[in-house]
């Protein structure tokens, strides 16, 4: 796999091609909705919409954006990530175990009796997750506290936060952004994962966010919009995120919930238990062989 240095302190190589870039971090994205659809499988619960709407995103930051490798987890100066889509875990334990931060067997074993890959991140359990999180909006306001922190102790580091679309209906989550604005976090960017319709309902249904973007905006943020799913989009809006100054930045990014999978793409109701076959579909529709299909589900 291409990335992107090789030490926490290394510069990013010139040399690399912005096309060599995205076809690894494709591969990422792709390896990360199999991973998912299986570890969710297994398990015989989870939200495969979420998971596969955020793949590109999750291959993006810790493909090429976020200061951080398996090597230099307990780095001081890392960057942080936080995610605060507690229905996305799966797809984070997946993209954890393509570049190497968690063995990628184990990660199939998602809320199983004794797991450190447990249905909400949990800190304690593994190096790589920076927050333990599962309310909507909790992650959101740890990663603004992290923010503050590192600041107040004059750390290079940057943090991000990845929220779902249902978040926005948080009160939490406007207070927060109040308070990054406030204290203009530069070091803060947070992506939102607007995949609507969540599970219960469309958001327009339940509370309407739009303009969710000029939302942003007039709490004093830096926005950009793009398609979630397109990862040149997704690596522009980091780069451009990176040289805010004095303000925090948010990328609105609009997804297709169960990306990659026609029988998901779009569907509300994709949380819950998968049977073999609707597993074995997925992943057929994903690229894989039915040899591979048959090794990489195993047995529940």
């Amino acid at each position: 796999m291409i990335r992107l240095a090789s030490s926490l302190k290394a510069p990013r190589p010139v040399e690399l091609r912005t096309s060599q870039l995205e076809v690894s971090l494709a591969v990422a994205a792709r390896f990360a909705r199999r991973h998912a659809i299986a570890a969710i499988y297994r398990a015989g619960s989870g939200d495969a919409g979420a998971a596969l709407s955020c793949a590109e995103l999750l291959a993006c930051l810790y493909g090429a954006e976020l200061n951080l490798w398996p090597s230099t987890v307990g780095d001081p100066d890392r960057d942080r990530f936080v995610l605060s889509n507690a229905r996305a875990t799966s797809a984070l334990y997946s993209i954890g175990a393509h570049f190497g931060f968690c063995d990628a067997n184990e990660a199939l074993n998602l809320g199983k009796l004794g797991s450190k890959f447990q249905v909400h991140p949990r800190a304690a359990s593994l190096g790589f997750v920076d927050a333990s999180t599962g309310t909507p909006g909790q992650g959101f306001s740890t990663a603004l506290g992290m923010a503050i922190g590192l600041r107040l102790e004059r750390r290079p580091s940057r943090v991000y936060a990845l929220m779902g679309g249902d978040e926005m209906q948080s009160g939490e989550v406007w207070e927060a952004a109040m308070c990054a604005a406030h204290h203009r976090l530069e070091n803060f960017c947070a992506i939102v994962d607007l995949n609507d319709p969540p599970i219960e309902n469309g958001n327009e249904v339940i509370l309407r966010v739009e303009p969710l973007a000029a939302k942003w905006r007039a709490f004093d943020w830096a926005v950009a919009e793009v398609d979630g799913n397109d990862i040149r989009q997704i690596l522009a809006a980091f780069r451009r995120a990176a040289s805010v100054q004095e303000r925090p930045a948010m990328i609105v990014a609009h997804t297709v919930r169960g990306k990659g999978v026609s029988s998901l793409e779009g569907v509300a109701s994709s949380d819950g238990p998968m049977s073999a076959k609707q597993a074995a579909e997925a992943l057929s529709s994903l690229g894989m062989s039915n040899k591979e299909v048959t090794e990489l589900l195993g047995e529940r």
